[in-house]
């Protein structure tokens, strides 16, 4: 084996998790972070060197960088309040008690991305939800219990492509066959964790990845964890065989994802054939983002090709902020009878992790390391859900405005119609000029002998008599009107909607059109506004003696008239060309009526009788428009959600700022308290 370059790693805010999405805002934030001073934490290097090349210096330390909250945070402690009593500043290191502070301000955390939701179909919702998956992922296995735990084994996932030899190197450490290796792809299907008899109960209890079952036996479930134990592995120090992060399983990738979220330590495994691929490199730089201590291991390297591939990989690091990151090239060798690397080979390599078991400093220092870039990486993180979250409550607070734009044309519509006299043409007009132009307004005035001699020849006849007719021409007008403008109003709601992502995912073929009884529940609206101008005229009208004397069939003619009346803009009977037909018995119609209640007391009838119409037709639209309402309060859209977001992560910066490199309390926020 020989190293390349001086064993430092580089350290940054990513959003968590492996393959978990970022938006530029936040990538520039924490590529800010990450060229912060770093600082570090002890660990003697290995001392051997390339075939061929110069010796390299020994190096005392590994330098990781510490990122600092985005230079435009706001003082979090003080808009987020007093802290509990009886809370803590960060975590003390390993041997003290986990910071409460911190642990209650993740917890918050992990409660307001739990309940944020991006329901509806905008672009960039899959990433805030892969996001927001991967934040969970990483708040439950690594962040809460590692805080509760400081002094928990130092965790090392070996991750890598398809067939890097990564399970062949983990049971070369620990020198016995721990993982399962062979030629079939994917060969490790359940992630395989390897540790000292005496850490295995810390493992076994499941605080670390619980959501993963705990086993004892070889399996393929990718939702169990097999624990080994390795009497040669030193305690202090444990290595998780992950899956292939470029598996042709889905489930295996991600699973591979998750758990180099959870690993203090991420040595990554890849050859010479297959360093360059584009998958490893994004993760080495999530890695970096997200601030974990890295070590790689380049495997199978032909010794004739030796330098020219390790300075070529240099290179890339380089290039990736990865260039202070330990290297260790491992020769294109053949695995003795056990399937074991020689160990020759592997003898710098378990060297410098037996060197970091044996020293609780340096494994204090990675997994501060570790835990405070996985903790700034929330802010970037957290902020790019909060404007999901937002951008979900401006499309939900959208589709609304347009159902209510759709149904309030609907109600312009009728309202216009009953303004502009066009519902006085046709049948309506010519019901009315029938029954003013017949005198049966007149006669309707008149004793209830007019009332009698009606009813007989409406009887004699077959006909309707003349107010009849006038009122179901009535009812049809307006039914038809109410028609067209509730059918108007879920075309064009459905149009809008459709031009929207989010809408055009909700949308369906009913909401196109009104409801089935709309029809029904129309005529019944205009029955129940018509019986409720005939009560207003007998209750309001002006001379409450003639309404006695005339008794209901006076009513029913004044009734008839205010109904006409609220057809018109300006007068309870309208004027034009086409009224003109009716000619004087028009005019001698609406003098008699004036002169009996009165000439504002009509005008105030129809007034109120224009108001009630409207009111209950707002009522009916108000209903046709809840079944698009209903859709977008169904996904469960929280405008608030954003902002709860925000606070919630500058609750952790809060806390995280309270805790000086080492863990402890800085003198200033000390003194604060």
């Amino acid at each position: 084996m020989t190293t390349h370059g001086d064993p430092a790693t580089g350290l940054g805010t990513p959003p968590v998790g492996a393959e978990a999405p970022i938006d530029d805002i936040a990538r520039d934030r924490a590529d800010g972070a990450a060229r912060r001073p770093p600082p570090s934490w002890p660990l003697a290097a290995p001392d051997r060197q390339a075939p061929g090349r110069a010796p390299e210096p020994d190096t005392t330390q590994i330098t990781p960088a510490r990122p600092a909250p985005a230079p435009d945070a706001p003082d979090a402690a003080a808009e987020a309040g007093p802290a509990p009593q009886g809370r803590t500043g960060a975590a003390d290191g390993p041997d003290g008690d986990a910071g409460t502070d911190l642990r209650w301000a993740l917890t918050r955390l992990r409660a307001a991305i739990d309940v944020t939701a991006y329901p509806l179909n905008l672009p960039g919702a899959d990433d805030a939800r892969q996001l927001g998956s991967s934040l969970r992922a990483q708040l439950a296995d690594y962040l809460l219990p590692r805080l509760a735990r400081l002094d928990a084994p130092l965790l090392v996932v070996v991750g890598g492509s398809t067939g890097a030899g990564k399970s062949t190197l983990v049971n070369s450490l620990v020198q016995a066959r721990v993982s399962t290796v062979g030629v079939l792809r994917p060969t490790t299907r359940s992630p395989v964790l390897v540790c000292s008899p005496l850490d295995s109960a810390w493992f076994r209890q499941g605080d670390l990845l619980p959501g993963l079952t705990r086993t004892t036996t070889p399996g393929d479930q990718p939702d169990t964890l097999h624990l080994v134990t390795a009497p040669a592995l030193p305690a202090g120090l444990a290595f998780l065989d992950a899956p292939d992060i470029d598996s042709v399983v889905d489930a295996n990738r991600a699973l591979a994802a998750q758990l180099l979220a959870a690993a203090d330590l991420w040595l990554f495994v890849t050859t010479a054939a297959r360093y360059a691929d584009a998958v490893p490199w994004e993760l080495l730089r999530t890695a970096r983002l997200r601030g974990t201590a890295i070590a790689l291991v380049l495997d199978r390297v032909p010794p004739a090709a030796a330098d020219e591939v390790t300075a070529h990989l240099a290179e890339m690091l380089a290039a990736h902020q990865l260039g202070a990151a330990p290297l260790f090239v491992l020769p294109e060798t053949v695995v003795d009878g056990q399937g074991l690397l020689p160990g020759r080979h592997t003898e710098p390599l378990r060297s410098w992790f037996g060197r970091l078991a044996a020293d609780s400093e340096a494994r204090a220092a990675v997994i501060r390391q570790t835990l405070d870039g996985a903790v700034a990486a929330l802010g970037p993180a957290v902020e790019s859900l909060a404007t999901a979250a937002d951008q979900q409550a401006t499309a939900a607070q959208a589709l609304d405005e347009r159902v209510r734009s759709g149904y309030r044309g609907a109600r312009r519509t009728v309202e216009e119609a009953l303004r502009d006299g066009r519902l006085l043409r046709g049948e309506v007009l010519a019901r009315w000029q029938e029954f003013v132009g017949t005198g049966e307004l007149f006669r309707t005035l008149e004793a209830r002998v007019g009332q009698l001699r009606d009813r007989l020849v409406a009887a004699m006849t077959g006909r309707p008599a003349p107010n009849a007719q006038l009122r179901t021409a009535i009812e049809s007008q307006l039914v038809t009107l109410l028609r067209e403008a509730a059918a108007t109003a879920a075309e064009q709601t459905a149009a809008a909607w459709q031009t929207h992502p989010a809408g055009a995912a909700l949308l369906t073929d009913e909401l196109s059109r009104p409801t089935e009884d709309l029809p029904e529940r129309a005529e019944r609206l205009v029955r129940d506004w018509q019986r409720s101008v005939l009560e207003l005229v007998r209750t309001q009208g002006g001379d409450k003696r003639f309404v006695a004397r005339s008794a209901a069939y006076a009513v029913n003619a004044t009734g008839l008239a205010v109904m006409v009346a609220v057809f018109a803009s300006t007068a309870f009977i309208p004027t034009g060309l086409e009224v003109a037909a009716a000619g004087g018995t028009t005019v001698a119609a609406q003098k008699v009526l004036e002169a009996i209640f009165g000439d504002q007391a009509i005008r105030a009838l129809a007034t109120r009788a224009r108001s009630d119409l409207l009111g209950m037709v707002d009522r009916l639209f108000d209903e046709e428009a809840a079944r698009y309402l209903a859709r977008t309060a169904a996904a469960g859209v929280d405008a608030g959600h954003g902002d709860q977001l925000r606070e919630a992560a500058r609750l952790v910066d809060a806390a995280r700022a309270d805790a000086g490199p080492d863990g402890t309390e800085t003198a200033g926020a000390e003194a604060a308290r």
